[in-house]
């Protein structure tokens, strides 16, 4: 029997690389420790890249595409980078529109 991964293994070993982050980080919020270092995940990515090339069987029971990740969080900000591939606008832009509804649909509703 040999090992496999699956989304539970990835997702606990990256939730493992995301708090080593945040404990590298000098901020005050959360938010703000969560997406300043990205160190340890990085090398997350860069290790299964490497351990996909070598042993692409351990990742036969999922589909993840972690060159992409690596490049997404190797850009200047991650956060945006996942937006801007989704919604083709930056978290900003995003958090700007969504205040907006709020204030309009609290407008409505007085």
């Amino acid at each position: 029997m040999s090992f496999k991964y699956d989304k539970d293994n990835l997702f606990k070993e990256f939730e493992v690389a995301k708090t080593k982050d945040i404990k590298l980080s000098k901020k005050k919020t959360q938010d703000e420790r969560e997406n300043d270092r990205f160190d340890n995940r990085i090398q997350f990515f860069k290790d299964h890249i490497a351990l996909k090339a070598t042993n692409p069987e351990y990742y036969e029971d999922v589909d993840v595409k972690f060159d992409r990740l690596l490049i997404a969080y190797q850009s200047p900000d991650p956060r945006d980078h996942f937006y801007k591939s989704v919604f083709d606008k930056s978290y900003a832009q995003i958090m700007a529109e969504s205040q907006q509804d709020r204030t309009e649909r609290e407008s409505l509703r007085d």
